[in-house]
């Protein structure tokens, strides 16, 4: 078995991205954030997967309004 679990709580996520747990709660009921809801008391899983997809997506939109501000900035350890 893998050492990284497959799902995760959004707790977990929340610990991830070093945000709140409301924020997570928010990302998820938007559906910016795919999840799951399991059982009868409804506990939320996000796949591992659906995280990294999430975090890649949020590089790539915050590269695009850099873009278009006109701010993006230079690449990390590369001097002008």
């Amino acid at each position: 078995m893998s050492a990284t679990p497959r799902f995760l709580t959004l707790p977990d996520v929340a610990e991830i991205l070093n945000t709140s747990l409301a924020q997570v709660t928010a990302l998820v009921r938007r559906g910016e954030l795919r999840a799951l809801k399991l059982g009868g008391r409804g506990q939320w899983r996000v796949e591992t997967s659906e995280l990294e997809a999430f975090i890649e997506r949020m590089y790539e939109e915050t590269q695009q309004q850099l873009r278009e501000q006109g701010k993006m900035p230079a690449a990390e350890g590369v001097s002008e």
